[in-house]
């Protein structure tokens, strides 16, 4: 049993903050109370906040081979499937490098804070295989969703591709390609079915940039957005450029949204309407996405997520929302993200810098100023 004691919690799905001991048994919080609790091992967190471990919801790890590579170039140039810069990199790059740049980067993500994350893995079944034995023995969770490149084959039958997608999710939490401007309207469809027949996550980006947009409706009559909800995607990534009625949909379908502001600023693909997907209600998640561009800090999303939406807004918006993107608005996915009984003992224990527990976090925690990470319920060396 760990007792963290006196710490102020910010608890709940609201993050609401309260003064409180928490005890961990067993991987798990068993109990949150104001009573003392006999334990050999305890924590005294009277001048911390006790906040949940950090979910990156969206990151592509294996592209930490490559960094900074391509910087200035168009962005489908970059990372459009199958023959992207990204893509060619990836396919001569040794298992052995892979890995040592995959490990790297998720000491990294441990070391500020992130207790778990959601990668979007290239390589079909080996390229998920590869990433589980490069982090297997850290103190991290991976959630990986993988791909095969039979989902771009114009001439692949259906019982085909949905061979090669059971393959993939035998070995994987779900399935994710790309984008609805490298499949058809059919192939997304047997990937939601399968993903729906495995009870895993079946995940897609869309509207990411305007030109993709446009060859969607162009080609289709529809938007990215709204071929991905009717094919059943329930985790949307990025929708940083939608179209009239794109929002209404996604609030209307149920799904969630995975923001990448930086990742989206630094391809100059625009800043996504995040305080307009707030006030319909959409469940907004937050990831570092192409670790090409961006480095897969959690906190550094945060700060610049707050201020550019409160920039292009020109209006408030409560931080305590951008937190919840990076915790509990991810529970569904993972598991974690949440401070209350019966849920995982992922937790960060951080400095109080400023009188207010979330910005605090958001504008001036550093990694140096994370005192304990709990992963499981086990104190982590970062």
């Amino acid at each position: 049993m760990l007792v963290v004691e006196n710490g102020t919690i910010l608890r709940g799905p609201e993050l609401t903050p309260q003064r409180k001991n928490l005890v961990i048994e067993d991987g798990i919080i068993k109990e949150i109370t104001d009573e003392r609790v006999p334990s050999g091992e305890r924590i005294d967190a009277s001048k911390l906040m006790v906040c949940p471990a950090l979910v990156n919801s969206h990151v592509h790890i294996g592209d930490s081979v490559a960094l900074d590579v391509g910087d200035g170039r168009p962005l489908e140039d970059i990372v459009r499937p199958p023959n992207g810069l990204k893509h060619r990199i990836l396919e001569s790059s040794p298992p052995g490098m892979l890995m040592e740049a995959m490990r790297n980067s998720a000491r990294d993500m441990i070391t500020h804070g992130i207790g778990s994350f959601i990668d979007y893995r290239e390589g079909g079944p080996e390229g998920v295989e590869l990433l589980r034995e490069a982090i297997g023995d850290l103190p991290i969770s991976g959630i990986i969703l993988g791909r095969d490149p039979v989902v771009f084959d114009q001439e692949a039958s259906r019982a085909e591709i949905r061979r090669r997608v059971r393959g993939v999710l035998r070995v994987s939490d779900g399935f994710a390609p790309s984008g609805m401007g490298e499949i058809t309207d059919e192939t997304a469809s047997i990937i939601v079915e399968e993903c729906e027949r495995a009870g895993k996550i079946a995940s897609i980006h869309v509207a990411e940039h305007r030109e993709s947009q446009r060859r969607s409706l162009e080609d289709t009559g529809m938007s990215e957005v709204e071929r991905a909800l009717n094919a059943g995607f329930k985790l949307l990534v990025h929708l940083t450029n939608p179209v009239r009625g794109d929002l209404e949909l996604v609030r209307e379908s149920g799904a969630s949204v995975v923001l990448c502001p930086r990742s989206n600023g630094a391809l100059s693909s625009g800043i996504p309407p995040i305080r307009r997907m707030h006030e319909l209600g959409i469940n907004l998640l937050l990831g570092t996405d192409n670790l090409m561009f961006n480095s897969p800090d959690m906190l550094r999303e945060m700060e610049y997520t707050l201020k550019v939406t409160r920039g292009c807004a020109r209006r408030y918006f409560p931080p305590v929302e951008v937190l919840r993107m990076a915790t509990s608005n991810t529970s569904a996915f993972t598991g974690t993200g949440v401070i209350e009984e019966g849920f995982p003992a992922d937790l960060i224990l951080v400095e109080m810098l400023s009188g207010d527990p979330y910005l605090s976090i958001i504008n001036r925690t550093e990694s140096k100023n994370i005192i304990y990470l709990i992963i499981k319920g086990k104190l982590v060396k970062r």
